[in-house]
C-alpha cells in the first residue's frame, strides 16, 4: 500500500522537473540583451518633437526620448538610401562595401554584424524595407518585405532565444498620399529651412511629408506596446535612426547636416538611465561594432566603426573627434566628401562642374516645380538657388555653431585657414586608411534634371 504513494511522489517529481526545465528554456541566457533597430526612410533629424519640432505629432518618438538617451550629434555616412543601410549594417564605409551607389546589392562576402548575432545564438528577423539586395538575406533567420509586419514578426519569434530586429519604415519616403492620419498637418504647422522658398506649394508638400512622420512614429509606440506584453522591454536595447535627410532640395543626396545629419535615440531601461542627452559625435559606422559590445560579443576587423557603449554609460564620453560622410552616384553623377568636428565641416566637390541636383523624386515634387519657377524667375535668394548651381565650389567650409543650415562658406578666408588646414588633412587621411579613390569614368545620369524623368536610355521597352 505504501508503494503507490512513492511512485506517485517520484512520478510527480519528475513531471515537476520536467516542466521546469521547459519553462526555464523559454527565457533567453540571462545577460543578453535583445536589440531593435528602426531605420525612418528620408527622415530629417529635427523633423520630429523629440528634437524641438513644435508641430510635428511624434508622440511615441517623443516618449522614447524620456525613456533613453537622445544623440544630438548623430551623424549617417551617406544620404542615400541603400549605400546608407549598407554602410549601417556592415559597420563600414559606403565605398568599402562595394554598395556604394543607389541600388548596388550588398556582395555576399561582405560581413554583417547580424550574421555574428546569429551565429551567437540570436534570433534574427528583419520587417519593412529591404533595400540590401538578396545575398543578405541569408544573414537573417527571416526576412519579410510586407508593410505592417513589425508587430507580427516580434510576436512569431521563438521564445528561447535572444533576438534582433531590423525595422525598417518606407515613411517618409516619397511619393506622398493626403489624408493618411486622423489628423492631418497643416501648412501653418510648417517650419520652411531657408533653402527653400516659403510658399504654399512648398509648405503643402512638407505637410504631407510630417504625415508620414506621424504614421511612422504609431508603429513604434504599438512595437513598444508589444514588448511590454511580452514582459521584454526591459532587457531590448531600441535604437531609432533614419538612413538620411528628408527628400528635398539641398538634403537628400547631399552631405549637409540636412542630408547626413540623424535623429538617434537609445532606450535600454536595464541599462540606459532615461532623459539622458549626449552632444558627443557619433556615427552611423558605429552601431554595428556597439551592438555587438553590448552582447558580449568581439567585432572583428572588417568593422571600421567605433563603439559607443562607454557613451551609454556616460553622456559626456568621447568616442571620435571627427565624423566621416561621402555622396555617390543617386539617379545622377555627383562625388563628395565631408568631414565634421565638433563645430567646422569642411566638404570637397570632386566634381564641381555638376549642380547639386536632389533625387529625381525631389526633382519631380511640387517643391522642386516651385522652386524652377521662380529660378526662371529670378525670385530666389542666393540661398535658394544652391541647387541649380554649376560650378560649385571646390571646397566649403562652416562654423555649425554660427551658421547651423550652412549658407556661408567660409573657405579660402584667411581667419579659418588654420581649421581649413586641419579638416583638410583628416579628410585625405581617412581617404587614405579607408582605400577611397575617385572613379577612373563618371557615370552617366539615369534621370533629367530639370524635370526628373527617366531618361530613354534608361526606359525598360
Amino acid at each position: 500500500m505504501r508503494l503507490i504513494p512513492f511512485l506517485s511522489l517520484v512520478t510527480t517529481l519528475l513531471v515537476l522537473n520536467f516542466c521546469s526545465g521547459a519553462l526555464f528554456a523559454q527565457k533567453p541566457p540571462e545577460g543578453k540583451p535583445n536589440f531593435i533597430v528602426f531605420i525612418a526612410d528620408d527622415m530629417a533629424w529635427d523633423d520630429c518633437g523629440a528634437y524641438g519640432h513644435p508641430k510635428i505629432q511624434t508622440p511615441n518618438l517623443n516618449q522614447l526620448a524620456v525613456d533613453g538617451m537622445k544623440f544630438n550629434h548623430a551623424y549617417l555616412t551617406c544620404s542615400s538610401c541603400s549605400p546608407s543601410r549598407a554602410s549601417i549594417i556592415t559597420g563600414r564605409y559606403p565605398h568599402s562595401t562595394g554598395a556604394h551607389q543607389l541600388h548596388l546589392p550588398l556582395p555576399e562576402s561582405q560581413v554583417t554584424f547580424v550574421e555574428q548575432l546569429k551565429d551567437a545564438g540570436y534570433y534574427t528577423a528583419s520587417a519593412g524595407k529591404w533595400h540590401l539586395g538578396t545575398p543578405t538575406k541569408s544573414k537573417f533567420d527571416h526576412v519579410t518585405t510586407k508593410l505592417n509586419e513589425w508587430v507580427p514578426t516580434l510576436k512569431q519569434r521563438p521564445k528561447d532565444k535572444p533576438f534582433f530586429m531590423w525595422f525598417a519604415f518606407t515613411d517618409p519616403h516619397r511619393p506622398y498620399q493626403r489624408n493618411i492620419i486622423e489628423r492631418p498637418h497643416t501648412n501653418e504647422d510648417v517650419i520652411v529651412p531657408p533653402y527653400l522658398p516659403d510658399t504654399p506649394e512648398v509648405r503643402d508638400d512638407l505637410a504631407l511629408y510630417y504625415d508620414e512622420i506621424t504614421r511612422l512614429d504609431g508603429v513604434v509606440g504599438r512595437v513598444r506596446d508589444e514588448l511590454k506584453k511580452q514582459d521584454a522591454a526591459s532587457n531590448t536595447v531600441i535604437v531609432f535612426l533614419s538612413d538620411n535627410g528628408r527628400p528635398f532640395p539641398r538634403c537628400k543626396t547631399t552631405v549637409y547636416d540636412s542630408g547626413v545629419r540623424t535623429p538617434w535615440i537609445v532606450t535600454w531601461p536595464a541599462q540606459v538611465k532615461g532623459g539622458t542627452v549626449s552632444d558627443s559625435l557619433i556615427s552611423s559606422v558605429d552601431l554595428a561594432p556597439t551592438i555587438l559590445e553590448l552582447a558580449g560579443l568581439p567585432s572583428g576587423e572588417t568593422f571600421q566603426g567605433k563603439s559607443f557603449k562607454s557613451i551609454l554609460q556616460n553622456p559626456a564620453a568621447t568616442t571620435r573627434l571627427h565624423i566621416f560622410a561621402e555622396h555617390n552616384w543617386h539617379d545622377f553623377e555627383d562625388f563628395g566628401r565631408a568631414v565634421r568636428a565638433s563645430r567646422f565641416k569642411y566638404i570637397r566637390n570632386f566634381y564641381p562642374d555638376l549642380p547639386g541636383t536632389p533625387p529625381a523624386d525631389a526633382v519631380r515634387s511640387e517643391t522642386y516645380v516651385k522652386m524652377r519657377q521662380l529660378r526662371d524667375g529670378k525670385k530666389l535668394t542666393e540661398d535658394q538657388k544652391s541647387c541649380f548651381l554649376a560650378p560649385r565650389a571646390e571646397e566649403e567650409l562652416y562654423d555649425l555653431e554660427t551658421d547651423p543650415h550652412e549658407l556661408h562658406n567660409l573657405a579660402g578666408q584667411k581667419a579659418f585657414q588654420k581649421v581649413q588646414q586641419e579638416l583638410r588633412s583628416a579628410l585625405d587621411q581617412w581617404q587614405e586608411e579607408t582605400h577611397d579613390r575617385l572613379p577612373r569614368t563618371r557615370r552617366p545620369d539615369e534621370f533629367d534634371r530639370e524635370t526628373g524623368q527617366q531618361l530613354p536610355a534608361f526606359r525598360k521597352k
